[in-house]
């Protein structure tokens, strides 16, 4: 294998139980079974980002032929469609984002307009403390949009691009010689 391939390796007493057997829909349309899933991410993320994976799905005894065909086309499916709504996530986090921005932006103006007039109206150190308070107030209001700007979005770009790897995955099927 080379280098730059890492195996996932699950043990199944049939195919079926890599699915959700709640889940009505075609096989290929099928989500993963919760469990399977978060055991396949969480090897994945042990795994450089420079790597493809191969998942070896280890069963004791075959699967329905039809099955055993779709699968790899199933689980690729499946994390494509993840890494989909990982993409639309971060594109609402972007909007949530700018529109934050404006806000915030919009408010630390105003808080900074206002804190001019104070010494006009107030004196001493009354018109200093409330003159503080405005700048305070207003660059608290910019803690959101930075925050998403700055950090909030990292998570969600690298789930992406890791249901992204996922979705291109090599599924092996493999059976007790």
């Amino acid at each position: 294998m080379p280098e730059n391939i890492a195996k996932i390796e699950v043990r199944l007493r049939e195919l079926a139980q890599l699915f959700n057997s709640m889940d009505p829909s075609p096989f290929l349309d099928r989500d993963l079974d919760g469990d399977a899933e978060e055991f396949i991410v969480s090897w994945a993320r042990e795994h450089p980002a420079d790597h493809e994976f191969e998942l070896a799905i280890h069963l004791l005894g075959p699967p329905p032929a039809d099955r055993a065909a779709g699968v790899e086309a199933a689980v690729r499916h499946y994390f494509g469609v993840r890494a989909q709504m990982k993409k639309h996530e971060f594109r609402l986090l972007m909007r949530r984002g700018r529109q934050s921005l404006l806000i915030g932006l919009v408010f630390l103006a105003g808080c900074l307009f206002l804190g001019e007039f104070v010494p006009r109206l107030l004196s001493g150190t009354t018109a200093g403390i409330v003159h503080e308070s405005l700048t305070i107030l207003g660059w608290v209001a910019m803690w959101r949009p930075l925050q998403i700007y700055l950090y909030d979005w990292w998570p969600l770009f690298e789930e992406q691009r890791l249901f992204e790897r996922l979705a291109r995955m090599h599924v092996r099927i493999i059976l007790p010689a």
